[in-house]
């Protein structure tokens, strides 16, 4: 098999994946619950803004607890992620198929609930019952989440597709038929919920979420949260786009349940109190570094080509291409240029598109080796923030620092492949202004 049909076959096999109905659902879940992070990381971001001073300016003027309550919005938010991922990924799946998404989300929110933990133990020993503990309901409980949702989602769908369950008459409203048709489902689901409750509290001492969460979540955290785990995840968005599929949402759609997980357990200890510069407890590789720091200007870090073009390109097609691609490009939109240029498929583009997100990513991880940047909590920014702007709202002048290194060694790297795309595409245009002529 030759290097082309390799290269065929890969994506072939990434093609399907992508089209998964547990990865799709995984993707699309995820970006609903983008405006509980955005807005709760709005609220944390006041509360501890990188500003010198800050805290004691507020607190002298609004008192010592001036920031609960915006403390409160963050646990609303990021501490019942969980809840919010198992309702969200329920109901995109279900909905895909057709089917009623909200009531199966609300068995699927139950069916979590009944497998939690059902009490909470206080530091001084006290045993709490009829709780939902927050523990368990944030990052600990994601992937669980994702597993009561893809069971829930796949029991739901068989029973109403193969009218397994309570017939109503043809007079009876749909409303009425829907309510009636999740009864077999729903009775399925929680009994088996209860099973799984049992089997782990009377056959291991323990409960669903924490099984899984040592089982499956810490190990998939530990290789995602790794230079060559987060190297795998940049270069992978990168080649997938580059052949012409969207690499960003088929990566994110496994990707993203772990880096969310890792910038939730990063603001535990930020809760606690510990500082995450220098601290080996501290994950590198969050949904921020990936967003802010790897595709500045969009995947690829293509606002470093936009640069690099205004530097050098003399061809027409080029030229007004990238002013065309230039504010979209601020914002992190680089749609344009990635099917306007194109770099689908083009092989003077290939090399940087990949190159350059991985060396970004290897400048930012040696600046929190070195304890130059902190690792980042759950404050994040909108990802339509421009670059600069978005290092420095999220970790000070020394991410503002980081981005603007990133983007100069993207110009760097981009220029001698724009200088040769420009000089082959100046040559078409001589070519096709002879034949007018």
């Amino acid at each position: 098999m030759s290097r082309e049909e390799m290269f065929n076959r890969f994506l072939e096999v990434m093609n399907r994946f992508a089209q998964i109905k547990a990865i799709v659902a995984v993707k699309d879940g995820f970006i609903m619950t983008t405006p509980f992070t955005i807005c709760g990381s709005l609220f944390l971001l006041v509360a501890c803004l990188p500003i010198p001073g800050w805290n004691e300016l507020m607190s002298g003027l609004f008192g010592e607890n001036w920031a609960a309550p915006l403390f409160a919005v963050c646990g609303g938010t990021f501490n019942i992620l969980a809840l919010i991922v198992v309702l969200c990924v329920t109901y995109k799946y279900v909905a895909n198929e057709g089917l009623d998404g909200m009531t199966a989300a609300g068995l699927a929110l139950a069916a979590f609930v009944i497998i939690m933990p059902p009490e909470v133990v206080l530091d001084d020993g006290t045993v709490v019952g009829n709780v939902i503990p927050k523990n368990w309901a944030g990052s600990n409980g994601i992937i669980t989440a994702l597993v009561v949702a893809f069971i829930t989602s796949w029991i739901y769908c068989y029973c109403v597709k193969n009218h397994i369950g309570i017939k109503m008459p043809d007079a009876v409203p749909g409303g009425v038929v829907r309510a009636f048709e999740a009864l077999t489902p729903g009775f399925l689901i929680f009994l088996l919920a209860s099973v799984i409750w049992g089997l782990c509290h009377f056959a291991g001492q323990t409960t669903a979420p924490e099984l899984v969460f040592s089982l499956i979540q810490t190990p998939l955290q530990s290789l995602t949260d790794t230079l060559v785990g987060g190297s795998v995840i940049v270069g992978l968005q990168s080649l997938l786009f580059w052949a012409g599929i969207h690499g960003p949402n088929v990566v994110n759609g496994v990707a993203t349940p772990m880096m969310m997980a890792n910038t939730l357990d990063n603001q535990a200890l930020l809760d606690a109190g510990q500082s995450l510069l220098n601290n080996p407890a501290a994950k590198f590789m969050t949904m921020q570094v990936n967003d802010v720091f790897v595709k500045s200007g969009g995947c690829g870090l293509t606002l470093g080509l936009i640069i690099a073009s205004y530097m050098v390109a003399k061809s027409e097609q080029l030229t007004s291409l990238i002013k065309m691609a230039t504010v979209p490009g601020i914002f992190n939109i680089n749609e344009p240029i990635i099917f306007g240029l194109p770099i689908v498929f083009n092989p003077f583009l290939l090399v940087p598109f990949i190159l350059v997100p991985l060396l970004a990513l290897i400048i930012t991880y040696t600046a929190m080796m070195i304890g130059f940047l902190s690792p980042m909590g759950a404050v994040q920014v909108p990802w339509t923030t421009p670059p600069i702007i978005a290092g420095l709202l999220l970790d000070g002048w020394q991410g503002a620092v980081i981005q603007i290194i990133n983007l100069v060694m993207a110009v760097l790297v981009y220029l001698p492949f724009v200088k040769k795309m420009d000089a082959s595409m100046q040559e078409e245009e001589k070519q096709q202004a002879a034949e007018e002529a």
